[in-house]
């Protein structure tokens, strides 16, 4: 039934009439007796003087943020996985800055008991031999790893970040859902929860009093960055990958802190020391900011299977080689059935009583707990006043009554976990243009710094997509809410930079591993592949519509030469839009060195030749969609060139898409200024590589094989020319480490010097097919060249 709750006057508008908590479920906006929470009023005063335009308009501004700026999550479905928009929940959370420091309180005070319970799990295992904590809790949880027991961190600490999911309860008092040890993910996401939000209320924001975020990073930068070999070595974020569903958030992080994004393949271990594999050889790295599990770090000593992680790391940990964050094998502290017992601990360990309690759990190894199930289990299974969930491993359509509880409890034995279903507060979401109560949890996060734990003032909030809590999942649908911490004065400024000190001193980018350097340089050689594509793809379908049997053999001999990159008569053919999802593949692997502009071009160019499949038709209309494609891809070529600073990553880019033209130049050239190409064939070379108005300056007379040549191939002020790409190529490997080594040049950059100097001494007639298959197979090489020296 419906509370009798109502908004007050003067608020009872249009916007919030219809605001009704349910009887017995504790409401964020609301006090029990209907009246509004005080940190509420000034943004529902806000809200009510917004027409329904404005509001749309707001939220509007929120959400285009988070598309321009990329942010997804990755949805899962039997048919495997898709991005999917942000779905963010446009009205904060309000809490109030007094009960957020009672409610930090308690957070701090189970981080470090969490901390102390590791720190003996995986040391003098004390608590299970004094019977503090059942053996079956630790032994039985695969996330206990044995290969780390009795691993010391170099730090004297095991755990430096660690979130919690908190709920409030009918009684108004917060209790925590369950501990995330193992790699917390979502402080990224808070942030762009928090700036997105900040778009919506840019108006009020300023005087809102919320605390802000940036001081929480700041000091776990600064952290971790005190972890570091006497001030020397790198601190990294160790990501699963592109495929896992927060790697938006760990580029988003790498780049907001200025840590390096690595993969296990990044790393080598060698003589129990840790190094990043870069361009210029190893370099030694002293702290990992873990967000993989820990069983895949290791295939060597942790899972055998895994292809995610480095062998040897566990060796490395165990010489003292780098701190891990959070140490390997913090995973044992999510286990379920610890939460029956860190009341206790805490007594013991932290000689006080726990601040923050539990959701009600009790775990169903010892006689007495089983005795409860015995007595209860009907009500647990589908008894509405305690309609608690079991996690059996059996299924659940095992649990009929027909089965005795003698036989479910001896099939499941020891193992069984009970935990008391919850009743979660409401908070106001916008549904239909109006406010109505959802369900709601929030991730709030907590970090070691030298003078302990602090917590971020706020998280983010997870929104029920019904009044069901069971839809707070994002995959079922729910949606995410930045969490505002509000006090009655202006918080303190902080920023993520300290105030300049001292004399002025220029930093360089930090190191570029050699994944990236791939990611980089095959980006540039899908982008170029796509683009020549492009142009193929043009010039026959404008030959295709212009019909006439005079056209015939160079259609003919252009659908050949087609035909072995595409399917020539698919207005869009999936080759295509392969090369673009390799392309966005990769761009994806090195998000935290690409620009959001850059990379929102590449996704829309991407969107919009999908969106041309499959609705095109062969000739006049392909090729006006050909040229559509061709200006969005000139724009995306055009944010990077004018924006990516002049540095490692941007020369390997650079060195890919030039590599890529001459070596398409060439072909281009060996099948289209061959003898025996039909009437019009040097005319298509020309358009193809897009100078036909400087062939008209250049020469005086009608394409033939020698001005299509001397332009092409050996005209050093032409940039589709072979020439100019190989110069140009030479002169960004010189930059490049190890270009030269003791005073001579490298096989790379001697074999650039040589075909270099070939193609400038050469004459047009003197270049003939079999000449230019050569320079074609020479420019290929180079591939292989430089990757042996910097990739491998």
């Amino acid at each position: 039934m419906a509370d009798s709750r109502t908004i007050p006057p003067p608020l009872g508008d249009a916007l919030l009439s219809g605001y009704r908590p349910r009887a017995g479920v504790a409401d964020e906006l609301l006090r029990p007796d209907g009246s509004l929470r005080p940190v509420w009023q000034p943004l529902i005063d806000v809200l009510s003087r917004q027409t329904p335009e404005g509001l749309a308009q707001r939220f509007a501004r929120g959400d285009q943020y988070l598309h321009d700026a990329g942010v997804y999550y990755r949805q899962y479905t039997t048919d495997g996985s898709t991005e999917r928009d942000w779905p963010l929940s446009h009205v904060p959370v309000m809490i109030g800055a007094d009960e957020w420091q009672r409610l930090s309180a308690g957070i701090a005070q189970r981080a470090e008991l969490l901390e102390r319970v590791m720190a003996d799990l995986y040391g003098s295992g004390n608590l299970v031999r004094e019977g503090l904590l059942p053996a079956q809790v630790v032994a039985q949880s695969p996330e206990w790893l044995r290969p780390l027991v009795g691993i010391q961190p170099r730090s004297g600490h095991f755990l430096y970040f660690l979130a919690f999911e908190i709920g409030r309860s009918p009684d108004g008092s917060w209790f925590v859902l369950g501990d995330r040890t193992q790699a917390p993910s979502g402080a990224g996401f808070a942030l762009e929860n928090r700036i997105a939000t900040l778009r919506i209320f840019s108006d009020h924001y300023p005087q809102a009093n919320v605390e802000r975020l940036a001081g929480f990073f700041r000091q776990f930068r600064d952290a971790l960055n005190g972890l570091r070999d006497e001030g020397s070595g790198r601190v990294a974020i160790l990501t699963p990958g592109q495929e896992t569903d927060t790697f938006f958030e760990h580029a988003y992080i790498a780049r907001y802190l200025g840590f390096t994004l690595l993969e296990g393949e990044d790393l080598r271990i060698a003589s129990d020391r840790l190094a990043v594999r870069t361009v210029r050889g190893p370099e030694p790295l002293s702290v990992i900011w873990r967000r993989l599990d820990s069983r895949y770090a290791d295939p060597l000593e942790l899972d055998e299977n895994s292809a995610l992680g480095t062998p040897g790391m566990v060796a490395a940990l165990r010489a003292g080689a780098a701190t891990m964050v959070n140490c390997l094998g913090s995973g044992v502290l999510e286990t379920r059935a610890l939460l029956a017992f860190l009341p206790g601990l805490c007594e013991r360990l932290m000689g006080e009583p726990l601040k923050l309690p539990n959701i009600a759990t009790w775990w169903c190894g010892a006689p007495a707990e089983r005795d409860y199930v015995r007595q209860n289990l009907d009500r647990m299974l589908v008894g509405p006043a305690f309609s608690t969930r079991l996690p059996f491993e059996s299924d659940r359509a095992d649990l009929d009554p027909d089965v005795s509880i003698e036989e479910l409890l001896d099939r499941e034995g020891e193992r069984l976990v009970g935990q008391e279903a919850v009743t979660l507060s409401t908070t106001p979401a916008f549904v239909d243009g109006q406010l109505r109560p959802r369900p709601m949890t929030v991730r709030v996060f907590a970090a070691r710094t030298p003078q302990g734990w602090t917590v971020m003032p706020g998280g983010y909030a997870r929104i029920g997509r019904t009044g069901d809590a069971a839809a707070l999942a994002m995959q079922q649908g729910g949606s995410v809410a930045d969490v505002w911490i509000a006090s009655d004065a202006p918080p303190e400024s902080v920023s993520l930079t300290e105030p300049a000190t001292g004399p002025f001193v220029r930093r360089m980018p930090g190191l570029l591993p050699s994944r990236a350097a791939d990611n980089l340089f095959w980006l540039g050689r899908y982008v170029e592949r796509a683009e020549g594509l492009i142009r193929l793809l043009r010039a026959y379908h404008m030959r295709l519509s212009g019909g006439g049997t005079a056209t015939q053999p160079l259609l003919d001999y252009l659908k050949t030469y087609l035909g072995t990159y595409a399917e020539p008569d698919d207005p869009v053919p999936e080759a295509l839009l392969d090369l673009l999802g390799a392309a966005r593949s990769c761009a994806l692997r090195v998000r935290d060195r690409f620009s959001p502009d850059g990379w929102l071009a590449l996704d829309e160019l991407e969107e919009a030749a999908r969106e041309m499949a499959g609705t095109r038709r062969a000739g006049d209309d392909a090729a006006r969609a050909m040229g559509d494609l061709l200006r969005r891809l000139a724009g995306f070529s055009g944010l990077v060139n004018e924006n990516m600073f002049r540095f490692t990553g941007w020369r390997f880019l650079t060195i890919g898409r030039s590599l890529e033209r001459a070596h398409a130049g060439a072909e281009l050239l060996r099948v289209f200024a061959d003898d025996d190409a039909p009437s019009g064939a040097f005319d298509v070379a020309v358009e193809v590589a897009d100078s036909v108005m400087t062939h008209r300056r250049r020469y005086s007379v009608e394409t033939n094989r020698a001005t299509v040549i001397d332009l092409l191939a050996l005209d050093d002020k032409n940039p589709r020319a072979v020439v100019y790409q190989v110069a140009l190529m030479r002169g960004e490997v010189a930059e490049l480490p190890a270009a030269t080594v003791a005073g001579r040049m490298s096989e790379l950059s001697s074999a650039l010097l040589r075909l270099h100097t070939e193609l400038q001494v050469v004459a047009p007639e003197d270049l003939d097919s079999g000449t230019l298959a050569g320079i074609r197979d020479e420019i290929a090489a180079l591939s292989d060249r430089l990757s042996a020296q910097y990739l491998a």
